[in-house]
């Protein structure tokens, strides 16, 4: 495996420190109590067998726990924290970007983000029903919501970084993150979290300050007795945050009366949010052998995003109505549902679960601020706009059972079934969203075009599945699984998928450990039947210069006639090769593990090129063969998704802790975690046979390309101490990210986001009778990425800085914490 460039500063921090972190526990004061429970952590994410700790698995789990995630100043996302504690884990902060401002997706190990699957509580996840089709991080992929459980119901989560299709089934490519809900039956807690931005930055045009986003949020949770042996736990949060904005400033020309002027029209940041959750977990015997469980929650959230703003004399703006030009807004209302439940128990020597689960995500758009400009005057300004629907229902029998083979422990034997439904709806907004009126201009609402009848779907699929598991100890050093698994799908047919691991043990202090697995991702319903026209905005060079410009431009379903004349196939599943290789060391309060992996990729679904736009690499004849096609569909821009990438990421996580009680200076705790990760491009799709000139025709061009190999950033890098003594902590936490490419068709429009170090300090005291306060400041010295160079900004200046950075473009953030747990 051959690792360079970004390889020397991760293997930097190795050298210097040996001071690494397995929980990433950088917030958490733990008692006596709590420190040899973390030590001992007991996970279920990767195995199957009981009783193995976070340390004595095969394959490598992080395990991080609920008060880290609602002890830091990102505790109002739990994506964002899971991100600051975990090196694989990024998630970036797209703007301008449709629904993906509402719904950003997360990725493990720099693939996309439904190469990941997400558990609750050991099941498996519904994803939501956006799917990302603009320019950020996970294009054209669809994923679960990590914010719609907030960090307050969760007692830990699980990261499982290593290929798991075998084991749980599609999805788990890159890993799997289990989210395992808080259970008690006594107790509870309460946390008022507030916060802001106090920042001051500078982007193409000139310096800007901004005190905006300000967050406030309530989160509790409380146990209850059920019975006399049973518990349900309630969490639920209230959530208000603010828009930011990070915008440029105007060019003269965008503005009225052409003068020079540090006028700001844009919207370009984090969208307003204000959201409810409310989520249980309950369990209680039936008899001495079985048990019943449920669990499940509800979140309701109201989002507002920014468009790209319209200057005054923009062709699709109505003077009479916006004199000064306008900012189109995007409104969502998104619901997502989840409902668990079961019994466990044994029978005939087996452990068995049975176990049933539904989950529905809705999303509804509405778009403000804006115009139909092909109505002229008549115009409204308003419009519901239409939205989507998702919902999948699960059925497993899982059973396990000890077999005594005679060898050092008995060999664990897992098996199960599941079936599995899901439906995807499309459904359209009001007829002003999407129409075109008498009047001369675009039509369709200004900012986001409604869903037309014509982009209407409402399908399903199932699928069934079967799987065995084997893993136990064939010397008292020697661990070894065997995974396999079958599935079949009622759309592209069967898949089939292995996994081979071992651990050996060399001492209690150091072993080494490696897995071979295959793995694959079904292709999505959204993939495959969503359709829709977007205003997009892009940069073309024309006569060698830079124009930067709003298209219409239309996502056609892979069945669509358009799609087909254009070299669309229907889609099939992404198919994976997964070998890792790591060893574990540990000695006192030392803990360190090394990982090593590759990842080869087939067929990996992705969203076309904007075709029919200029680009460097297409002729003029075949850029007017595509806008022939597409006329009479008043689009001058053609997309669709397809399989045909392959691709190899090979990477490095190196994660450890140093724990060092004094009896006078108090405890503290060093950690240090890194990630290196890259990935090749090794096929692009092949050329269509297609009736238009196609010597020069790329369904997957150079700046898409590029996206999959330097899009994420191949180091990261995360060191902190945390002290405590008595009542008082202090935490302190680097993180460094590489930087990462912001990617053009043409070459000379590449720039970067930076290599970026961003610190984080908190302080805190836990009074009496419970009480706690806590102030910090994450990102202290107000970094920000590299700005987006102001000739690919456009004259309106809308977009400030890549929405590639790994950690946003927000600048410093200040927040307080008021906390009392009974």
């Amino acid at each position: 495996m051959k690792l360079n460039s970004g390889r020397s500063v991760l293997l930097a921090f190795v050298s210097t420190s040996a001071l690494m972190s397995a929980p990433l526990a950088f917030a958490q004061e733990a008692t006596p109590a709590e420190d040899a429970a973390d030590i001992g952590e007991i996970v279920v994410t990767g195995t199957r067998a009981i009783g193995r700790t976070r340390l004595d698995t095969i394959a490598p789990v992080d395990v991080i726990t609920g008060e880290t995630l609602t002890r830091s100043g990102t505790g109002t996302e739990t994506a964002a924290a899971l991100a600051a504690a975990a090196p694989s884990i990024n998630f970036p902060r797209p703007a301008i970007s449709d629904g993906s401002d509402h719904v950003r997706p997360a990725t493990l190990r720099g693939l996309a983000p439904d190469q990941t699957l997400v558990l609750i509580n050991g099941q498996r996840g519904h994803v939501g029903a956006l799917v990302n089709v603009n320019g950020a991080l996970g294009r054209g992929s669809t994923a679960f919501d990590l914010n719609t459980i907030p960090s307050v119901a969760l007692g830990s989560v699980e990261v499982l970084r290593d290929g798991a299709s075998a084991q749980y089934g599609s999805d788990a490519i890159a890993g799997v993150i289990n989210l395992r809900l808080r259970q008690a039956r006594d107790g509870g807690g309460l946390t008022l979290n507030h916060g802001r931005y106090d920042t001051e930055y500078d982007t193409a045009r000139g310096s800007h300050e901004a005190t905006d986003g300000e967050q406030t949020s309530l989160a509790g949770w409380i146990g209850l007795p059920l019975g006399e042996d049973g518990f349900v736990t309630v969490s639920g949060e209230l959530q208000k945050r603010d828009p930011t904005n990070r915008s440029d400033y105007a060019a003269p020309s965008a503005v009225v009366g052409n003068t020079s002027t540090n006028t700001v029209l844009g919207r370009f940041g984090d969208p307003a949010v204000e959201s409810q959750s409310l989520w249980f977990n309950a369990g209680k015997p039936i008899n001495a052998d079985w048990e019943t469980y449920a669990f499940g929650g509800i979140q309701h959230k109201e989002s507002e995003s920014g468009a790209t703003a319209r200057a005054y004399n923009n062709a699709n703006n109505v003077l009479a109505i916006y004199p000064n030009g306008f900012l189109p807004l995007i409104n969502t209302q998104i619901v997502d549902y989840n409902l668990y439940g079961g019994v466990k128990g044994e029978a005939a020597g087996i452990d068995w679960d049975v176990s049933v689960g539904y989950g529905r995500n809705v999303l509804d758009y509405r778009v403000t601020n804006s115009l139909n400009a092909s109505y002229g005057a008549a115009s409204q300004q308003e419009f519901e706009a239409g939205g989507l629907k998702y919902d999948q229902l699960t059925l497993g029998v899982d059973g396990v059972r000890p077999l005594e083979f005679g060898l050092i422990e008995p060999v664990n034997l897992a098996f199960g079934v599941e079936y599995r439904t899901e439906r995807f709806e499309v459904y359209a907004g009001e007829p002003a969203s999407y129409n075109r009126g008498p009047s001369a201009g675009g039509g369709g609402a200004q900012g986001f075009p409604g869903f037309s009848p014509a982009n209407a779907a409402d399908e399903d699929r199932n699928n069934w599945s079967a799987y065995v598991d084997l893993e136990g100890k064939l010397t008292r050093g020697l661990t070894v699984g065997v995974a396999g698994r079958y599935e079949d799908y009622s759309d592209f047919g069967d898949q089939f998928t292995g996994k081979v691991s071992a651990r050996y043990d060399f001492s209690p202090a150091f072993a080494l450990r490696g897995a071979v697995s295959t793995g694959f991702h079904a292709p999505a319903l959204q993939q495959q039947y969503f359709s829709y026209t977007a205003t997009n905005l892009v940069t073309q060079l024309i006569g060698g210069l830079p124009v930067t410009s709003l298209i219409q431009a239309g996502t056609f379903r892979v069945d669509d006639p358009v799609a087909l004349a254009l070299g669309s196939k229907p889609l099939e599943p992404e198919t994976s090769v997964n070998y890792s290789v790591g060893a574990v060391f540990r000695s006192g309060g030392f803990e360190l593990t090394i990982d090593a992996y590759q990842i080869e990729l087939e067929d990996r679904i992705i969203y076309s090129e904007s075709l029919g736009t200029t680009r460097p690499s297409q002729s003029a004849a075949t850029t007017t063969a595509v806008q022939t096609l597409l006329a009479p569909f008043g689009v001058s821009a053609a997309r669709f998704f397809l399989n045909g990438v392959d691709t190899t990421t090979k990477g490095i996580d190196v994660v450890g802790r140093y724990r060092l009680p004094t009896d006078t200076l108090g405890r503290f705790d060093f950690t240090l975690a890194g990630n290196y990760n890259e990935t090749t491009v090794d096929k692009t799709p092949e050329t269509p046979s297609i009736g238009i000139p196609t010597s020069d025709f790329f369904l997957f061009d150079r700046s898409n390309i590029l996206a999959f190999e330097e899009g994420t950033p191949k180091t990261k890098v995360v060191g902190g101490i945390d002290w405590s003594l008595g009542g008082f902590g202090v935490s302190a936490k680097a993180t460094y990210y590489a930087s990462v490419l912001v990617a053009n068709n043409a070459a000379s429009l590449d720039y970067e986001t930076g290599d970026k170090t961003l610190i984080d300090l908190e302080g805190r005291y836990q009074f009496p009778y419970g009480v706690g306060l806590a102030v910090g400041a994450n990102n202290l010295f107000d970094e920000y990425p590299e700005y987006t160079p102001a000739a690919l900004n456009g004259a309106t200046g809308s977009v400030g800085f890549p929405s590639y950075s790994p950690f946003g473009f927000n600048g410093r953030f200040l927040y307080a914490r008021l906390s009392y747990s009974f």
